[in-house]
């Protein structure tokens, strides 16, 4: 059968590979492209003729089917152009860049009444359904989710490969090169097909999580959750800055085991079981016996309606975040994120992103360009230190880190954040519990502060919806969070608020250690640990000056200033908290000598200004206004 080949360089290559091995079913009796083929690249495939016109080629070669191995902005009007000059097509995926285009497509392939089939190959392994009969049979019981995880390292000529490679938009037109809509476009596709949602109107929902590490527009790490109409939750998560590669799979999560597929080697495990090995079917030599004698095809453009709607709503996410530079190791030819290959797997198996995995580069606050801040939603850390979640790093725009976490002195302080000693009855703070007439004391008392969802995010920030709880226990509180970084004259700002809703259905009691018997130890509510050793340490408000003067004071503002930056707090409600000579930190007093009750809702706004270098006096309310304003 006769065919033309659109596209003969970068992934047209590996056409011309599969043209050679296919020359049984298949003679290639031109190639379109914008430049006459490499020399050689056409060895063993005659004297097929060229044009970069592909309708005429079509029509003056008579091939019965074009294949488009092209730029994905260029699929839905080179699919079009084919169709309408009489050819069936293989398009390579992914389908198109938009959801438009894919109706468009699908569309005319219906009007013409020919075959459109779609590149993705792996559709065509008899795993896929041998896995959904599995899953069908119960052998894993009942499906609770599907796990994807993809690890690849790429260099850097990877993303300069063409003018359109790692870009979002090109020219104003859409192009959608990100890592999960084209390197890992496969493992999307495989797992809705194992999911048994492909086709439009399986997609219900879609959280995005992208991200970049190398200087693109579009994301090289990602993770996004993808909800099906009364189907499994899909949870995947890839990279293309690993530090070496790992073949991409789908597993299955069921009610008593699991199903792993390494869809690249066509290879499924259940649980320990031995591996069972699949054949593939060719999508061109599918598509040829479809046209020749009417075989169904393995990957009709309507079997990746689901794909498009993921696709779309990647395409329509906000644009992927950067990753700090210092997360990244640059030393090798291609960019590499340590330990981003463990956190994909952690995703595929527990069915999360990687914010809620609790990797601080996936919740950053942006200035700019700048990543000013980091958030961890779901720090690793023993009961002892009630876990929560913090900022930090926190970044003046020049970079220097303001903030610390778990230092020596004090292991459970945690950069930048709420945490209260004592709600009602339990330790929200971490560490020692101060118990009166016997000082600090080891309690089984601690809480945890557990992030549930972002209810919000963007570049700037988020708000959030945390639960806090005595691991066993009912919550005794839901917060509600929100982080804003805001440019300023000099520096940024950070707008941070909290709203505790009492679930108890009785009076709450905050107390701090003051409460019960410590003087001046009044801490509980904002918190912000600075980094010990800090030389040149100044503390001061519009009236006083010194740790002693200051500590306790309800001053409008409060600055801690160093050399090289300076932090100045403002708020309205609560005494301040100041420590300088033992450690650097500053924080709100909810209680300060004495407890807090309150029945339903308590709510508190800090807004922290981050500077670099030292601010003097008389610049303070200025910057304060800005930062409030």
């Amino acid at each position: 059968m006769r065919v033309v080949l659109a596209g003969t360089r970068g992934f047209g290559a590996h056409y011309l590979e599969r043209l050679r091995r296919l020359r049984d079913v298949v003679e290639l009796a031109g190639v379109c492209d914008t430049a006459p083929p490499e020399p050689g690249a056409l060895d063993g495939l005659g004297e097929p003729e060229f044009s970069p016109d592909l309708p005429e080629l079509v029509k003056r070669t008579g091939a019965r089917i074009a294949i488009l191995a092209t730029p994905i902005p260029t699929h839905a009007e080179l699919t079009l152009a084919a169709l309408a000059a009489g050819a069936h097509v293989l398009v390579e995926k992914p389908t198109a860049a938009t959801l438009a285009d894919f109706e468009r497509m699908e569309r005319a392939a219906a009007e013409a009444g020919l075959a459109c089939q779609v590149g993705f190959q792996s559709l065509g392994s008899a795993a896929i359904p041998a896995v959904r009969e599995m899953i069908a049979s119960g052998v894993v019981g009942r499906v609770t989710g599907i796990g994807v995880g993809g690890s690849w390292p790429r260099p850097a000529s990877y993303f300069t490969r063409s003018p359109w490679a790692g870009r979002r938009r090109l020219d104003g037109v859409d192009v959608v090169d990100g890592a999960l809509t084209n390197p890992f476009a496969h493992a999307l596709a495989t797992a809705l097909a194992v999911a048994g949602a492909e086709e439009r109107g399986a997609v219900e929902a879609v959280e995005t999580e992208l991200f970049h590490a190398n200087a693109i527009e579009s994301d090289d790490t990602s993770s996004i959750r993808v909800r099906t109409a009364g189907g499994p939750p899909i949870v995947a998560a890839v990279t293309l800055c690993a530090a070496e590669r790992d073949e991409p799979y789908v597993v299955v999560h069921g009610e008593r085991g699991r199903i792993r597929l390494t869809y690249t080697l066509d290879e499924v495990q259940v649980d320990d079981e031995p591996v069972r090995r699949f054949g593939r079917t060719d999508l061109l030599r599918n598509l040829v016996a479809h046209v020749a004698s009417g075989e169904p095809l393995l990957v009709p453009i309507a079997r990746t309606g689901a794909f498009m709607e993921v696709m779309e709503a990647i395409r329509v996410a906000p644009d992927p975040l950067p990753i700090a530079a210092d997360h990244l190791d640059r030393s090798g030819d291609g960019v590499v994120l340590p330990g981003v290959a463990d956190l994909v797997d952690a995703s595929a198996d527990r069915l999360a992103l990687f914010s809620e995995l609790g990797a601080s580069w996936a919740t950053p606050l942006l200035v700019g360009d700048r990543v000013v801040a980091e958030y961890v939603t779901r720090p690793d850390l023993p009961l002892t230190e009630s876990p929560r979640p913090y900022l930090h790093p926190v970044r003046t725009l020049g970079g220097t880190v303001v903030t610390e976490v778990r230092p020596p002195d004090h292991p459970h302080h945690l950069g930048a954040g709420v945490a209260v000693t004592d709600v009602g009855g339990r330790n929200f703070w971490g560490g020692r519990t101060y118990v009166r007439d016997q000082g600090p004391t080891w309690l089984d008392d601690h809480g945890v502060q557990r992030h549930v969802a972002f209810e919000e995010r963007d570049a700037a920030g988020f708000a959030e919806t945390l639960l806090w709880e005595r691991p066993g226990e009912e919550p005794v509180v839901r917060e509600e969070r929100t982080a804003r970084a805001v440019p300023l004259s000099r520096g940024w700002a950070l707008r941070f608020s909290f709203t505790l809703r009492n679930l108890t259905g009785s009076p709450l009691t905050v107390r701090s250690s003051a409460t019960k018997g410590r003087a001046g130890a009044g801490y509980g509510g904002f918190f912000w640990r600075a980094p010990a050793g800090t030389p040149g340490l100044r503390v001061f408000t519009g009236a006083a000056e010194g740790e002693r003067a200051v500590h306790g004071s309800r001053a409008p503002w409060l600055a801690l200033s160093a050399e090289d930056w300076t932090l100045v707090f403002a708020q309205d409600d609560d005494p301040w908290f100041v420590r300088v000579a033992e450690y650097p930190g500053v924080g709100t007093a909810l209680a300060w000598d004495t407890p807090l009750v309150f029945d339903d809702v308590l709510a508190r706004r800090v807004t922290v200004v981050v500077a670099d270098g030292r601010v003097a006096p008389a610049d303070v309310p200025a910057l304060v206004a800005e930062a409030t304003g």
